[in-house]
């Protein structure tokens, strides 16, 4: 997803966008693509160690919020004693346009790799308009 020539290091959510949390836990700016097309937008978001049962998105007047929680995989009578790479949780925000069907928008999660589909509104597709003679 992300070029080679990318800082690919986790980026922290800024402290003024945190939210009062109940877990204590990193939280995480996941990277994301967005590709456009003529039936709507595609937003491809990197949420590694999170599955469909873990992952909250929801949408709130024109704000589309994701939430991914990751719980860490250390075996019980084990202690982490290094960790070069950071486990935290993942929240990221999306202003939508009017342009976007709400009604039809699809997630899917696989293999930590969050795919929204929100297709454009019919009202906002574009349409050739007929050409008629004048009188």
């Amino acid at each position: 997803m992300a070029n080679d020539t990318q800082d690919t290091k986790k980026k922290e959510v800024e402290a003024a966008q945190r939210d009062e949390r109940t877990r204590e836990r990193r939280v995480y700016t996941p990277s994301a693509d967005i590709i456009e097309g003529k039936n709507g937008t595609t937003v491809i978001a990197d949420i590694p160690g999170v599955d469909e049962s873990s992952v909250d998105i929801t949408l709130e007047k024109n704000i589309l919020e994701i939430y991914g929680k990751v719980n860490p995989d250390i075996p019980q009578d084990l202690k982490l004693v290094m960790s070069e790479y950071g486990i935290g949780d993942y929240h990221r925000r999306f202003a939508l346009s009017d342009e976007i069907d709400r009604d039809r928008i699809q997630a899917t999660v696989k293999k930590g790799v969050l795919r929204l589909i929100l297709p454009r509104a019919e009202k906002a597709k574009t349409r050739k308009i007929e050409v008629k003679a004048g009188d």
